[in-house]
């Protein structure tokens, strides 16, 4: 169902953010590392907690403030502070990008709230056709 709406989209894409884990992950590869792969596209998974890896401590109050996230020695992502004094988001290397390239793409992606601009309106029409397919609102 995920690689049949990437694939619909109309533009090409340099990176798909993806509400999901990365390269941490048990066996390091969560859905955003196969969904990458899949549609053959770089990925960036960006969650609320770590899934198995660990930080290494905690960011600083300051918007871009980062700590590694690691599993196994390697660092598979970082733990980011997006906004100054907001809760931090997660941010997963996934297909074709590492720990470094995922943390500045959701730093590029950012705008005035904490996730991340694209999950946020993605979210947000997610939710206003669920509201549609349940009779709860009309067609906008």
């Amino acid at each position: 169902m995920l690689e049949a709406a990437v694939r619909r989209l109309d533009a090409p894409l340099d990176v798909l953010l993806v509400n999901a884990t990365g390269r941490d992950h048990p066996r390091g590869a969560g859905l955003a590392v196969h969904l990458g792969a899949v549609v053959g596209v770089p990925t960036v998974g960006v969650t609320d907690r770590p899934l198995v890896a660990e930080p290494l401590g905690e960011p600083g109050r300051e918007r871009g403030s980062s700590v590694p996230l690691t599993l196994r020695r390697e660092v598979v992502g970082h733990v980011v502070r997006t906004r100054p004094g907001a809760r931090p988001v997660v941010v997963h290397a996934g297909w074709r990008t590492d720990a470094q390239v995922a943390r500045s793409v959701v730093l590029t992606a950012g705008g005035t709230a904490r996730t991340p601009e694209p999950i946020r309106q993605a979210r947000h029409l997610a939710r206003l056709r669920r509201a549609v397919a349940e009779s709860r609102l009309r067609e906008p």
